[in-house]
């Protein structure tokens, strides 16, 4: 929930889908609309469909518990190498190492201050030898925060890293249009081509382009002339 999420947006939807879905076999018995409308109002509902898929793959191959090697983990939809070794070092304590955007700030500020473009492959020897070994958890959350206010107090040394990437404008993107479809379905079963056009207020090549990269992703199915949810 908390990828390009503010955290104060985050906390109240996360109890609420917590309080929804307490464990994997819960949210791995939800349908996809019960997931994606808890869901709602924090976007990128690609998001959703992972974590709904990887509850689904805990149960059926991990009988319900989530596996503690980054290998198995990067196995779960959604999950790369670097949240997977997120997920050991906050979940169950473990010195691995990784790198997300505040690790990255607060390594780029001390060691690479008058440097651009720099690239993870520097930082991580650094992240390595930095790590606390008896607490990783408690380690890496006061990096995170430290690299919070580092972003808050300086022009963010993160964006001088090589992997930093400009958020595209998200008033009238497809991203936006997306996100319209599917809280659209979500209040209603189903619409025809035009409908939703209007609805959504929307060109049609536009919506052509948008309806098919979500039915292609598993967002949404087309029976005869209508448009629904999975």
């Amino acid at each position: 929930m908390l990828q390009q999420t503010q955290v104060d947006r985050v906390i109240e939807k996360y109890k609420e889908f917590i309080k929804r879905f307490p464990d994997f076999k819960a949210l791995a018995a939800a349908s996809q609309a019960e997931v994606l409308k808890a869901w709602q109002g924090l976007g990128y509902n690609r998001r959703a469909l992972h974590l709904h898929q990887a509850a689904k793959d805990v149960v059926e191959k991990f009988e319900g518990k989530l596996p503690k090697k980054v290998e198995e983990l990067t196995q779960l939809p959604g999950i790369g190498k670097n949240t997977a070794a997120a997920i050991c070092a906050y979940a169950f304590n473990m010195p691995v190492v990784y790198i997300e955007t505040n690790i990255r700030a607060v390594f780029i500020h001390f060691f690479f201050a008058d440097k651009k473009d720099v690239t993870d492959e520097q930082l991580l020897p650094l992240v390595e030898q930095a790590v606390d070994k008896k607490n990783p958890h408690k380690w890496y959350s006061a990096l995170m925060d430290y690299g919070v206010m580092l972003k808050k107090k300086y022009k963010n040394p993160a964006r001088r890293s090589a992997h930093h990437v400009k958020q595209s404008r998200f008033e009238g993107s497809n991203r936006q249009l997306r996100g319209k479809i599917v809280k659209a379905l979500l209040a209603k079963s189903a619409y025809l081509k035009e409908e939703l056009a209007e609805y959504v207020a929307s060109d049609s090549q536009k919506l052509d382009d948008v309806v098919a990269g979500l039915q292609k992703e598993g967002f949404l199915r087309i029976e005869g002339k209508k448009i629904k949810l999975r």
